[in-house]
């Protein structure tokens, strides 16, 4: 058919050439933007699954830029630590040398002791001036609050607690074994010792812990003055004793089942062996669950104590938050994701089976979120306690300011002895806190650090599959796209020509 007024051919022409330019034209704008999805029509499901990884990336990206601030945060805080480190390193020396009493002058141990107030002051100014963009790291700002302590914890510190925005956590500790010293019971059966010849000699080695001393006493020392001279030497050995009844009883100074009263006998001297008590005259256990009592049975002579006789402290048993703890001593320890702290309880919350409430975590440590997503599992969090001089030691041996002029261990005219325990506990807190932030540093950042940087590039890679355009088939399409729109267009002018056929009819 010859038609004028509608030529189908070139309708089909034009519709089939704007097929082939918007074709051309998505392949160009994939090609220059580099993307396949442009806009939600091009794959509806592509562009959620895109979008999603891409929030992904951003969260990705965030939380590796989180761990390192976190990582510069710590080395601060580590600079810091490391120059309170040296310090305290400085006052151990100078108190060392101090104890030289007979070597030093009066003046030499004042200007000892103007050392040590200048060392002391100096690491109060450096507790208050180690900050992170104005906020100080070492005077306890990142240490954690706590209330209601119980009058049966001696001490604690808490490493880490994870807590929900402004939630509190109760700390419970149950105590089911009791912790215990040392010990022995001396039966002398009477109040002064009785030997069977006025020149006999009771010769004894007695070991704790920290050593060994031998003692010798003659027949009718009392024992008071037996107990006095094994005090004496209770730095050294690690033991005390005290009388009790007719008889003595030796204890290692500390509790926990490192600690040990060993008793050998060199000479027994003839002592009488005769029943005091209730009970042979002898050497006796105390008992395992109350140690301020004899066993009364299987006593050792003191004729067959030629081999030593010995008893091992017991570290207490406890529980805290359900979770079974570490102990040393009276000193419990839970470590886990959640809560990482240590308590220290009197002597009596050691020795009571009880259920305590020690205390509430209110607040506080540095909390940094390491992870894409912000909730408490991928948050972490850690203590760091307060390092001036008034914070470091403890309640049990007294704190470093206790060094200052005037104070009772000064190095003037104080306890130089000490002194020097509580500079070794300061010594041990910074190192400890240093040791913290360390594998802080390298096991939770640095890992952490890694893995993200792991899950950005998968994230990447598959958003960038989804998203990003294939050059190579793309450069393809565009090729074909060309060649079509140009068929098309010499098609179209053919079929706009054909009309001009009808003229022919015409004559």
């Amino acid at each position: 058919m010859s038609r004028i007024n509608t030529n189908v051919s070139s309708l089909l022409a034009q519709r089939v050439l704007g097929q082939q330019n918007r074709t051309l034209t998505k392949s160009l704008e994939r090609l220059s933007t580099g993307l396949s999805i442009n806009r939600g029509a091009d794959n509806p499901a592509g562009l959620i699954a895109s979008e999603n990884l891409r929030s992904e990336k951003v969260a990705i990206s965030a939380a590796i830029g989180n761990a390192e601030r976190a990582d510069q945060v710590v080395n601060i805080a580590e600079g810091g630590l490391q120059e309170v480190s040296s310090l305290l390193l400085e006052v151990q020396s100078l108190v060392t040398e101090t104890a030289n009493d007979a070597g030093l002058s009066a003046e030499e141990k004042s200007a000892n002791q103007l050392q040590v107030d200048s060392i002391l002051q100096t690491i109060d100014r450096i507790a208050n001036s180690t900050s992170f963009q104005g906020t100080k790291l070492l005077n306890g700002t990142f240490d954690f609050q706590i209330n209601n302590q119980a009058t049966t914890i001696a001490d604690f510190k808490i490493n880490a607690a994870k807590l929900e925005h402004g939630d509190t956590r109760a700390i419970e500790v149950i105590v089911t074994a009791s912790a215990q010293h040392g010990g022995l019971f001396l039966s002398a059966n009477a109040a002064d010792l009785d030997l069977s010849a006025t020149g006999n000699r009771l010769v004894f080695e007695l070991a704790g812990s920290r050593g060994s001393r031998e003692f010798s006493f003659a027949s009718g020392t009392s024992l008071t003055a037996v107990t006095n001279a094994v005090n004496t030497f209770t730095s050294v050995t690690g033991v005390s004793a005290a009388v009790s009844g007719t008889g003595i009883v030796i204890k290692s100074t500390e509790f926990g089942s490192d600690q040990f009263v060993s008793l050998k006998i060199i000479s027994d001297g003839g002592i009488n062996d005769g029943a005091a008590a209730g009970a042979a005259a002898g050497i006796y256990t105390l008992n395992a669950t109350d140690e301020n009592t004899a066993v009364t049975t299987g006593s050792t002579a003191f004729s067959a104590a030629t081999n030593p006789v010995r008893d091992i402290g017991q570290d207490v048993s406890a529980f805290i938050n359900g979770i079974v703890a570490t102990s040393v001593g009276k000193v419990a320890q839970v470590n886990t994701d959640f809560l990482d702290l240590q308590l220290e309880l009197s002597d009596t919350g050691a020795q009571t089976l009880a259920t305590i409430s020690a205390f509430t975590i209110t607040g506080g440590g540095a909390t940094f979120n390491l992870g894409p997503e912000v909730n408490i599992s991928n948050q972490v969090s850690i203590g760091i306690g307060n390092v001036a001089a008034r914070h470091l030691g403890g309640a049990s041996t007294g704190f470093l300011d206790d060094l200052t002029s005037g104070n009772t261990s000064n190095l003037v005219d104080g306890n130089l002895e000490a002194a020097q325990k509580i500079v070794d506990r300061a010594i041990s807190q910074t190192s400890e806190i240093r040791g913290r932030l360390g594998a802080f540093q390298k096991n939770v950042i640095g890992s952490t650090i890694r893995s993200l940087g792991i899950a950005l590039e998968n994230t990447s890679a598959a958003e960038s599959t989804i998203r990003d355009t294939d050059f190579a088939a793309e450069t393809a399409n565009l090729t074909r796209s060309q060649i079509l729109v140009n068929a098309a267009t010499n098609v179209l002018s053919i079929a706009n020509s054909q009309p001009q056929n009808v003229l022919s009819l015409l004559g």
